[in-house]
Order: C-alpha cells, then sequence, then structure tokens
C-alpha cells in the first residue's frame, strides 16, 4: 500500500518543546500515542533516523497504508532538509506529505486543512516547499491566534502556552489534528475540509 510522510513541525530541545511554535510536533507525538502499531506490530515510537529526524513508522489502521510520523531534530527554519531526505529514503510523492504547523492567522483551538498555496511567513514551511522544491502538499494548521497587543508574532510563537490554554484549548486541538491526519489519509481533502471546516 502506499506509505504517507506526515511531519510536525517544531524547534529540537526542552526549552521549546512547550512552545506555541512546537504544536505541530506536539500533535505528531500525540498521534503516535495513540493505538497506532510499530511496523514490527509493537507500540508505535520515534527513533532517531539519519534525516536527522525522529521517526515512528506505523499503521493507524489495520489494514492500511504505512504512515511515517516524523520530528525534525533540526530548527523549525531548516526543516526542508530532514523532510526532503525523509521522502526519498521512504519513496513517498509530495502529494502524500502532510505537514502539521502552528497557523496565528487561525483562531486558538481551530483545525484547518489544505494543500499548496502560500507560506505566510512560517519559515517551516518556506524551507520544506525550497527543499521539496513544491508547494503542493497537504497541511494541517493549527490555530494559536494572533498575540495580544503590540506583541511581536515572533517573540509569541516562541513562548509557552498559558496554564488556560494548555487546559482548556490544547488537548482538544491535538486530539482534532490526529483526527485530521486520519481523516486527510482515510477519506481525501474535500472530505476532511467538510468535517473541520464545518461551524461547531
Amino acid at each position: 500500500m502506499d506509505t504517507w510522510l506526515v511531519v510536525g513541525l517544531g524547534n529540537p530541545g526542552p526549552d521549546y518543546a512547550g512552545n506555541r511554535h512546537n504544536v505541530g510536533a506536539m500533535a505528531v507525538e500525540g498521534l503516535a500515542a495513540r493505538d497506532a502499531t510499530g511496523a514490527a506490530g509493537g507500540r508505535a515510537s520515534f527513533k532517531a533516523h539519519k534525516a536527522r529526524a525522529r521517526v515512528a513508522e506505523v499503521r493507524l489502521r489495520v489494514p492500511g497504508p504505512k504512515v511515517v510520523l516524523a520530528v525534525p531534530s533540526t530548527y523549525m527554519n531548516v526543516s526542508g532538509g530532514p523532510v526532503s531526505a525523509l521522502l526519498k529514503y521512504y519513496d513517498v510523492p509530495v502529494e502524500r506529505l502532510i505537514v502539521l504547523h502552528d497557523e496565528l492567522d487561525i483562531d486558538p483551538g481551530l483545525v484547518r486543512l489544505k494543500q499548496g498555496g502560500g507560506e505566510g511567513g512560517h519559515n517551516g514551511l518556506r524551507s520544506i516547499s525550497q527543499s521539496v522544491g513544491s508547494k503542493d502538499y497537504l497541511r494541517v494548521r493549527l490555530g494559536i491566534g494572533r498575540p495580544p497587543g503590540r506583541q511581536d508574532p515572533a517573540d509569541f510563537v516562541l513562548k509557552d502556552f498559558s496554564k488556560a490554554e494548555r487546559t482548556e484549548v490544547l488537548p482538544f486541538l491535538l486530539d482534532d489534528a490526529a483526527d485530521a491526519v486520519e481523516a486527510l489519509i482515510d477519506v481525501g481533502l474535500l472530505d476532511a475540509q467538510q468535517r473541520f471546516h464545518a461551524p461547531r
């Protein structure tokens, strides 16, 4: 069956782990923690890969396609190198690449899906587009909202989620993000968009 590559963007190391900018990586780690089974049949777990990423090869459903979950071990603005290397290593076309990332222009807690388009100033997406030579990959856009007042967006994304966000928004956002990845793989973009873009 066709293999999918699902990439969660973030910055490496404990200092960044709770940042809003790392919500894509959090979502992919959460997806691996679901009932997914590893390629060898055991529990899914991340392992270091020579492509400078932590990788878990899983099946989200049995039967179902192999899904490679990856979190680059590089900084956000050079995510493209590991993503390009993983696409080549697993022989995955760019149309079966799903990238999860934070999105300032979407209200906190909302998930939006799209394929292609601009990067909206997101350095991780820009790096991926340049490295893979295409913008036509799928994106799971995780809403974190705009910064309050005059706070610089660059500072805002590199701050941890607030205590209220960690209890009232983040768990639902991560759960919806994992559901969105499964929907993209199972039913495709248009049907997944109808599900996640509908008013709730």
